[in-house]
């Protein structure tokens, strides 16, 4: 099949040809969208926390919290919802847990926006195609009725024509349906895994809060003073009229 014959079977298509092209277009947009936000996360995150964690070990609650607010990490606001939670002696409050886990669903659900378009496109673009092939039919037959009752002989070649060029619906459909599927399972699986990771920093994260710094490697005690040198009585004997 050349390029014509392409165009020809699309603008047999009609508008349900142009509406399953425009929800592709859209589905690769999104695509796009979402690779480019998701794009480093995860390395981004482990970073963040492994620089949080040698803070935290050195009781540098401060310096952690610097950290967290310089990142550009997906993970940075986890972080810092936990710091909000410290109160002036830098101990941690009972709702930390909570203050965490909750930012942590935020985060994940701004990671996963506009997903459901993937979901919506891939669930729907068959039957579009699929309403696009049953009017594409409908038209023939009601050609073929014309065609008799003009006295014509109603011969199945039309008819067929008609058929095979309203079943390109469908096929254009199906193919964007796939395309979209495997995008969608694609950032649900990638977005599964960084869910986990995001939950092991934040467990970490909250361990190292309540847990007391380490303590200062010890130094070693000031060597003694040499002891003073013992004086020796004088043994000499002792003469009369010395």
């Amino acid at each position: 099949m050349n390029f014509d014959e392409i165009l020809h079977y699309l603008r047999l298509g009609g508008v349900t040809i142009a509406v399953i092209l425009a929800a592709s277009v859209i589905s690769l947009g999104v695509a796009i969208e979402r690779l480019i936000a998701l794009w480093g996360a995860s390395q981004r995150s482990r970073n963040l926390s492994q620089a949080i964690s040698k803070h935290l070990l050195r009781g540098d609650v401060g310096g952690a919290r610097s950290a967290a607010e310089r990142s550009k990490a997906v993970a940075a606001d986890i972080f810092l919802a936990g710091f909000d939670r410290l109160d002036r002696s830098g101990q941690p409050h009972g709702s930390l847990e909570s203050a965490v886990a909750r930012e942590r669903a935020e985060v994940l659900l701004r990671l996963k926006r506009n997903l459901w378009v993937l979901g919506t496109i891939g669930a729907t673009a068959p039957f579009v195609g699929l309403f696009g092939t049953v009017a594409g039919i409908m038209r023939s037959f009601r050609d073929l009725g014309v065609d008799v009752a003009a006295g014509g002989v109603g011969g199945s070649a039309k008819v067929m024509t008609g058929i095979s060029e309203a079943l390109i619906a469908t096929e254009v459909g199906i193919v964007v349906a796939v395309e979209a599927v495997v995008l969608y399972n694609y950032f649900q699986a990638r977005l599964a895994r960084l869910a986990v990771e995001l939950r092991l920093f934040a467990e970490e994260f909250i361990e190292l809060l309540r847990a007391p710094p380490m303590a200062s490697t010890p130094q070693a005690p000031p060597p003694a003073p040499a002891p003073a040198p013992a004086v020796v009585p004088d043994a000499r004997p002792v003469t009369e009229g010395s």
